[in-house]
C-alpha cells in the first residue's frame, strides 16, 4: 500500500514539475517575442533607400512646417562641386499655385490633391563659372534625391517630376512662381501623405556592373 502512495505521489511531482516548466518556456518565449530585435543604422539607412518608391496619389492631409523643414535641411545636405551650392527651393503649399502647375503640366496631375511640392532650382548666380558650369545639374538633383528619401524616412510619399532641360516646361514654372532669372527649375518634387501603397521595384541588375575596366 505505501509502495502504490509512493508511485502516486512520485507521478504527481512530476505532473507538476512539468507544468511548472511549460510555463517558463511560454513565459520566456513570450518575453522574447516582446524584444524587438536591434537594427543597424547601417540598416534602418539602406531599407530607407531600397523601399522608396514614386507616390502619385495623395490624402488631403497637409504637411506640418518641422516637417518641411526636416525636407529642406536634407535637400542641402547634398554635395556639391566645390561647395558652391547653386541651388534655391520653392516650397510651394498654397492650393492656387499647386492648382495653376497641375492645369499648366499634364505630367504633374496629382498636384491636384498633393498639399506640397517642391521646385529645385539651379541658381546660375552661383554656379561654377567656365567648364564647370553645368555641375549646377549634378549638385541640384543630388538634392533632389536627398528630398525624396527624406519624404519616404517622414512618413511622406513624393514624386519627382521633370523641368530642365524641356524648355516649356522651365518657361511654365518660371512664368507661374515668377522666377528670376538666374532661377532655372530643375525639376518639382510633389509631397503628401500617400493614398496609395505601390510596392519598390528590385532595379539591381548585375549586367550593369563592371569592374575596373570595360
Amino acid at each position: 500500500m505505501l509502495k502504490n502512495k509512493s508511485i502516486v505521489l512520485n507521478f504527481v511531482l512530476a505532473a507538476v514539475v512539468v507544468v511548472l516548466s511549460v510555463k517558463l518556456v511560454s513565459k520566456s518565449d513570450s518575453d522574447i517575442s516582446g524584444i524587438e530585435p536591434e537594427i543597424s543604422t547601417e540598416d534602418v539607412v539602406l531599407d530607407n533607400i531600397a523601399t522608396r518608391t514614386s507616390i502619385r496619389d495623395y490624402t488631403e492631409r497637409s504637411v506640418d512646417k518641422e516637417k518641411v523643414a526636416k525636407l529642406l535641411r536634407a535637400a542641402m545636405a547634398a554635395p556639391t562641386a566645390m561647395n558652391r551650392q547653386p541651388w534655391h527651393f520653392v516650397v510651394i503649399d498654397s492650393r492656387e499655385v499647386l492648382d495653376s502647375l497641375s492645369a499648366a503640366n499634364p505630367h504633374a496631375e496629382m498636384l491636384k490633391k498633393a498639399p506640397l511640392a517642391i521646385v529645385v532650382c539651379g541658381d546660375m548666380n552661383k554656379a561654377i563659372e567656365g567648364g564647370g558650369r553645368d555641375f549646377w545639374i549634378q549638385d541640384a538633383s543630388a538634392a533632389t534625391e536627398n528630398l525624396l528619401l527624406a519624404a519616404h524616412a517622414l512618413g511622406l510619399g513624393a514624386v519627382w517630376t521633370g523641368g530642365y532641360p524641356i524648355e516649356e516646361r522651365c518657361q511654365m514654372l518660371s512664368r507661374i512662381l515668377n522666377l528670376p532669372e538666374n532661377l532655372i527649375p530643375l525639376d518639382m518634387v510633389v509631397i503628401g501623405y500617400p493614398a496609395e501603397n505601390p510596392q519598390p521595384k528590385d532595379k539591381f541588375k548585375q549586367e550593369n556592373i563592371t569592374y575596373n575596366k570595360f
